[in-house]
């Protein structure tokens, strides 16, 4: 989540939390900072005009001024409820945080009435993901990489247990096939496109070169019958 995006999830994340506030270790936990860049967003709402002020106490933190609110949004609490279930069933999800702000946003923006039954939906669907591998530390970076069509440098450990170095890749799309989410991407070493298993990425660099555009079809064929890209069109019926 690049920091205008992290801004204004914290503003509905505060929004969301009503008079009893957030403290800034719950919201550096929430989005996956430091403390510290926490206090930094925080100064930079106040000076966008955020009307945020801290509350001192037990269980004191930040506080959003309650009129600062958003329209109602014309969301049920089903559906509401359907995309939080998704991220709950799978933490392991490419953009995850960026996810779970997006979820922030549209509970903060529905009707109040419509906002409680969809938690009180919520607390009757029991997903068990004590098991679940949450995402590498890693696959973040490797997310802004994908968003921003960077170069990223890897280290990388393969199936045979062969470790390579510094290694420069062009990120072109992710895939989940085996229960194990793969970034592909067009390899210089290589100068071909290669799988690379995202537990198995041990540090990943970006770089601020931009990297060619490359067609993932051409460099990795068709995807097979039964997979294949999320679709975000907005005609009816879209998965």
């Amino acid at each position: 989540m690049n920091r205008t995006d992290r801004l204004y999830a914290i503003a509905e994340e505060l929004r969301s939390a009503g008079r009893g506030g957030c403290t800034g270790e719950r919201l550096a936990a929430r989005f996956e900072v430091s403390g510290r860049t926490i206090k930094r967003d925080i100064d930079a709402l106040l000076q966008a005009g955020a009307p945020i002020w801290a509350q001192s106490g037990p269980g004191g933190g930040y506080v959003l001024d309650a009129a600062a609110s958003l329209p109602p949004l014309n969301l049920t609490a089903a559906e509401a409820t359907a995309v939080a279930l998704a991220l709950a069933a799978s933490p392991d999800l490419p953009f995850a945080p960026d996810g779970r702000a997006a979820l922030t946003k549209v509970l903060a923006a529905m009707p109040g009435p419509e906002r409680e039954r969809a938690r009180d939906l919520g607390q009757r669907i029991w997903v068990r993901n004590a098991a679940l591998v949450p995402r590498a530390p890693v696959a973040r970076a490797l997310d802004e990489a994908l968003r921003t069509r960077v170069v990223a440098v890897l280290d990388y450990t393969d199936g045979a247990g062969t470790t390579s170095k510094r290694r420069e890749v062009e990120p072109m799309a992710f895939a989940r096939t085996a229960g194990h989410w793969n970034l592909l991407a067009w390899c210089r070493t290589r100068r071909a496109g290669r799988w690379f298993r995202l537990d198995r990425v041990s540090t990943a660099h970006l770089t601020r070169e931009v990297a060619p555009v490359r067609d993932l079809r051409e460099v990795f064929g068709e995807p097979p019958h039964d997979a294949g890209p999320v679709d975000l069109s907005l005609r009816p019926g879209a998965p």
